[in-house]
Parts: C-alpha cells; structure tokens; sequence
C-alpha cells in the first residue's frame, strides 16, 4: 500500500514551469582579464520546447552563447544565435562545448561571488539565474 501512496503523489508533482541551470557556474578572472565563460546544465522540465535567444548579466558588458567546434583540426569558438532546450530534456555547457561567454566585467569577478546571469527565450519570457564564480 505504500508503494502505491509514493507512485501515485509521484504522479501528483506538479509540472515545471520553467527550465533550471543547474550546477552552473562561472570561472573565476584573474585582475586584468577581460572574458571568461559559464557553464552548466540547461534543464528543461517544462512541458514545451524553450528556445534561447540571448543571454545577458549586469556584471558584464556583453554575453553570448558560444560553441567549440573543430575546423580543419583546429579548436575554434563559434558564436550561437539559439539554443533549443527540448520538454524533458537537458543540454550541457562545458569546456570544449557549448558555453557561456563573459566579457569585460563590471567588477572584480572572485571565487565565492554569485553573479546573475538572464536567459531570454524567443516567447520574450526572461529566466534569471545566480550562477556561482570558481576557480577550477
């Protein structure tokens, strides 16, 4: 009986109503360094596709969406207009992949410092995310 309590309030759990980032975060700056990146997990419970189409932070001038591919053998970054998140899926920014570009903060960007990063999605709906700055 109580297996079938835990399936059915399981079954109860209201759906997300929008995607989260988790584990997210944004590597530390040395003093003078102009441009960092941002990592993590776009995760979208929801029950609809969310498009991406610009990203932003008040601690820096500028964020984008930006992709490590390989071109004649050679790393290059490329920017990303948008980045779709399917219903029940997750995408991961990470080294070597798809990340988060920072540039030209606003202040001094430290270990232990939360920093707010806005996603926007093509609906014109903004999702805001504290994103933690760490030396790795």
């Amino acid at each position: 009986m109580a297996l079938l309590t835990a399936v059915v309030l399981s079954a109860c759990k209201p759906a997300a109503t929008e995607p989260v980032f988790e584990e997210a975060w944004i590597r530390s700056l040395p003093p003078g360094m102009k441009m960092t990146a941002g990592f993590g997990i776009l995760k979208n419970e929801t029950a609809q596709d969310v498009e991406f189409t610009a990203f932003s932070s008040p601690a820096f001038s500028d964020v984008s969406l930006h992709e490590t591919v390989v071109i004649d053998g050679v790393n290059k970054m490329q920017k990303v207009d948008s980045l779709t998140v399917a219903s029940g899926e997750s995408v991961e920014l990470a080294p070597g992949g798809y990340h988060l570009m920072l540039v030209m903060p606003r202040a001094s960007i430290y270990p232990g410092r939360t920093v707010p990063v806005e996603f926007t999605a093509a609906d014109g709906r903004t999702f805001t995310y504290d994103v933690s700055v760490e030396r790795r």
